[in-house]
């Protein structure tokens, strides 16, 4: 019944999604996001599903963010483009959730002595790998106590579901241990802070749109049209992607944050950077979001 029909739910009750006089909403699970939770007992074990969230009718709620996406991907299919995505996510460690207190003296691609922060990092990605999320890579970042996990690019709707899996899945691990996992964007004042960096593609077929081999920067007139409407739709881009007050003591110079509105290849203040081609690697050609 709850795949065909949905539960309902009180979305008044979810601030932003819903007033009091419109609250009945529904919740419809999707078998594809259907995963075990690695974290609890085998015995009994406990999934997770993401929904889709509808109105009485059943008709979509526009204000789904699930919803939102979707309407947009079926925009480019209609126009023969498949967006892939892949996301940095960085984090902190801490003693607890009420102080900053790190955990290693790590910096940037620090192989350190094995540590509690090595421990959660590493089980964070076992867990992660035994619900199918592909890892690409681990390291730690330039602050203390500060890591990187990064996913392996995907479609954006999965893609959707992965990194709102990770988060938990960081936050579950190090709850396991006894300590906090935070991906607040500057909670420590003087060293770097965390974001997502996101390397975004569009594909025809199994073509990537962005190569262009006759181009200075090997960047097709798509690729370039896309970068150009990132820059011009950056200030409103920004509500989406900037939505705490905190998140704007990360964009300060001499932190590697994005300061400027403008685009290139190996500069990491700039809003969009365009990696660097790699010949044979024409499907790796893609921009990242800062």
């Amino acid at each position: 019944m709850a795949f065909s029909e949905g539960m309902g739910f009180d979305g008044s009750s979810i601030k932003g999604f819903a007033r009091i006089d419109e609250s009945d909403m529904i919740a419809r699970p999707d078998p594809s996001t259907f995963a075990i939770l690695p974290w609890r007992p085998r015995e009994k074990a406990v999934a997770r599903m993401f929904c889709d969230i509808l109105q009485p009718d059943g008709s979509p709620y526009e204000g789904d963010p699930r919803y939102i996406l979707k309407r947009n991907l079926e925009r480019l299919a209609e126009k023969g483009y498949t967006f892939y995505v892949g996301p940095e996510l960085e984090y902190f460690y801490f003693r607890d959730e009420k102080h900053t207190e790190i955990l290693d003296e790590g910096e940037y691609f620090d192989l350190t002595t094995l540590d509690a922060a090595s421990d959660f990092r590493r089980d964070t990605i076992l867990a992660l790998e035994s619900m199918g999320i592909k890892v690409e890579y681990s390291h730690h970042e330039v602050a203390p106590s500060q890591h990187e996990i990064d996913l392996r690019y995907t479609y954006a709707l999965t893609m959707a579901v992965n990194v709102m899996t990770h988060r938990i899945v960081v936050k579950e691990v190090a709850q396991r241990y006894g300590y906090y996992a935070t991906f607040m964007p500057k909670p420590i004042f003087g060293v770097n802070g965390s974001g997502m960096h996101t390397h975004q593609s569009l594909f025809r077929g199994s073509r990537n749109a962005f190569f262009d081999p006759n181009d200075l920067y090997h960047l097709s007139a798509v690729g370039k049209s896309y970068i150009a409407g990132i820059l011009k739709h950056a200030r409103e881009i920004t509500l989406v992607t900037n939505q705490w007050v905190n998140s704007y003591k990360r964009l300060v110079p001499g932190y590697e944050a994005a300061l400027y509105i403008c685009w290139a290849r190996r500069n990491r203040s700039t809003l969009v950077r365009v990696t660097m081609y790699k010949p044979g690697k024409e499907k790796a050609t893609r921009i990242e979001f800062r």
